[in-house]
């Protein structure tokens, strides 16, 4: 069972920037995937970026060129850098992990860009 813990939501104007992280409660080199996904209301949860355990990088395209999925193994954590934040960016956003044939998810963040 792979725990994990999302932070740094928030509110945002937008053009702004947040970094959101996820802390896995054991070594990311055992998990095949790490991502996040997001869920407008009424909208069903959309894939924004994930990375494997072998570096490779998947976003989605409305968010390519603006946020930045990076990893950290020493201290088994994701983050997702969002910079140019738009109002359609507003959802709860969750963290995913993909081992094996199992998926595991974070509580969810609220990020909401709004003036």
């Amino acid at each position: 069972q792979v725990q994990l813990v999302e932070s740094g939501g928030g509110l945002v104007q937008p053009g702004g920037s947040l970094r959101l992280s996820c802390a896995a409660s054991e070594s990311i080199f055992t998990i095949y995937s790490m991502g996040w996904y997001r869920q407008a209301p009424g909208k069903q949860r959309e894939l924004v970026a994930a990375i494997t355990n072998g570096g490779r990088i998947n976003y989605t395209n409305s968010v390519k060129g603006r946020f930045t999925i990076s990893r950290d193994n020493a201290k088994n954590t994701v983050y997702l850098q969002m910079n140019s934040l738009k109002p359609e960016d507003t959802a709860v956003y969750y963290c995913n992990a993909h081992k094996i044939i199992n998926d595991y998810w974070g509580q969810g963040t609220q990020v909401t860009v709004s003036s």
